[in-house]
């Protein structure tokens, strides 16, 4: 699926964007199982919204994607459902993670598209 041109009902498309977003602070909070279960929610959200990874880097200080979306979708979009689910499912999961995030949101506000 990743690299392919996707087909629409009157449309042939492959629209990818690199996106890269950071924790609170640029906190190096990315490492071990934080970014294994990252990683997984990552992969899983695409998995339910039809979108497709083709790549990524998890760095202790922030994230680099690669996605394939549907012309359907706004960037926008694609960026609050990765970063407010995966905020949410992290919080959740390492609770010991608001000794360095405080607040109710994991991610600094804002995101890098190209």
């Amino acid at each position: 699926m990743g690299l392919r041109y996707w087909t629409g009902a009157h449309t042939k498309h492959r629209l990818l964007y690199q996106l890269v977003w950071i924790p609170k602070c640029r906190t190096r909070v990315l490492q071990g199982k934080v970014a294994v279960r990252l990683r997984h929610f990552l992969y899983e959200a695409c998995k339910v919204n039809w979108w497709w990874i083709e790549e990524i880097r998890i760095e202790p200080d922030h994230v680099h994607v690669l996605i394939q979306v549907q012309p359907s979708e706004t960037l926008s979009d694609v960026v609050q459902k990765l970063k407010g689910g995966t905020s949410f499912l992290l919080r959740k999961e390492f609770p010991e993670l608001e000794e360095f995030i405080w607040g109710d949101r994991f991610w600094a506000d804002g995101y890098f598209a190209e």
